[in-house]
């Protein structure tokens, strides 16, 4: 168990764990930025969680939900507040609805997370801001300190899990949901690097073409919220076969953050809803980018048409283009 201790002041209105582990300080903060990593122990282990959102940077968001053993949801949130990586990151954390809004009804606290390298590893202190007596007692009561423990216990093992999460591991999808899928892939380079990439019409041209034999004529990026893109792709040298997609910027928090829309050109079938987030890990930067898809049918047919093969040429170009920059 890595906890070493935990200490409750009722004066202060303060929880403060504190926590040692092996591995050094940025495989550590890793875990705890990139959400593939996070969601294998933030909840017990009879409530894992699945992130839906986890958008490192200040004024950024994460949302998750915890499920039980009898399929109960608990949803919960985060609010950065501030970033230092890889030395701390300080959130408001509450609890939510199951659309994702905020439960007002239920108490937030405050959260500060510290890193920090050891003689045998690194430490990590958790401390819990209540804003009364009555909500420290209320949340104790809940079981918190219980639920956190539990948790934490399970870091080591994420840890001791290189392979799964490190550089040129290539790209992944994960379901989260009947409608939400979770695309991953670390690509060598900085998030500014990356976010050139998918912000520069020449620099996209030469890398969002999926598999071999394929050009892209048409590259109009949307550039402010409310602008509308529209990509295009033929085979080479011309032929049967040409498509696209149109869409709108729905948010952009450069280098960390957009959401849009993705249609088809030429079709009535309903749009996609397409977070990317852009996170920086050892090894390079995490691309993360949940797609929202309108039916579980919907979601099956796209996965079964080999996506994530296609995105994973597409990034591996992405990769030679971000070394030439």
């Amino acid at each position: 168990m890595p906890i070493t201790s935990v200490t409750k002041d009722p004066e202060a209105l303060t929880m403060t764990v504190i926590a040692d582990f092996a591995a050094t300080q940025q495989r550590l903060w890793d875990a705890y930025a990139d959400p593939r990593q996070i969601e294998q122990f933030w909840g017990p282990p009879t409530y894992p969680a699945k992130f839906t959102r986890h958008d490192m940077a200040v004024g950024g968001r994460t949302d998750y939900v915890m499920t039980g053993p009898d399929g109960d949801k608990a949803p919960g949130h985060w609010n950065f507040l501030a970033v230092d990586a890889p030395n701390s990151f300080e959130v408001e954390d509450g609890f939510s609805n199951e659309d994702g809004s905020d439960n007002t009804d239920m108490p937030t606290m405050r959260m500060t997370f510290t890193f920090e390298s050891t003689d045998g590893g690194s430490r990590l202190t958790t401390v819990t801001h209540f804003n009364s007596a009555e909500q420290l007692e209320q949340l104790i009561a809940m079981g918190m300190e219980q639920g956190m423990t539990e948790a934490m216990g399970q870091i080591d093992d994420v840890l001791a899990d290189l392979a799964s999460f490190a550089a040129g591991r290539g790209t992944n999808a994960d379901i989260l949901s009947d409608t939400q899928v979770r695309v991953t892939r670390v690509i060598r380079g900085s998030k500014e690097q990356v976010w050139e990439a998918h912000n520069n019409a020449e620099l996209m041209q030469q890398w969002l073409l999926g598999p071999d034999g394929w050009t892209m004529p048409v590259c109009e990026i949307a550039t402010k919220v409310g602008d509308t893109y529209r990509y295009e792709w033929e085979p080479e040298g011309g032929g049967e076969g040409a498509f696209g997609f149109d869409g709108e910027l729905l948010e952009s928090n450069a280098p960390h953050r957009s959401v849009t829309t993705e249609h088809m050109i030429d079709t009535d079938y309903p749009s996609t809803l397409n977070e990317m987030t852009l996170t920086s890990v050892e090894g390079g930067t995490l691309l993360s980018l949940v797609i929202t898809y309108p039916s579980a049918e919907v979601r099956d047919m796209v996965l079964a048409t080999g996506m994530t093969d296609g995105m994973e040429t597409s990034y591996a170009r992405l990769e030679s283009v971000v070394a030439g920059q």
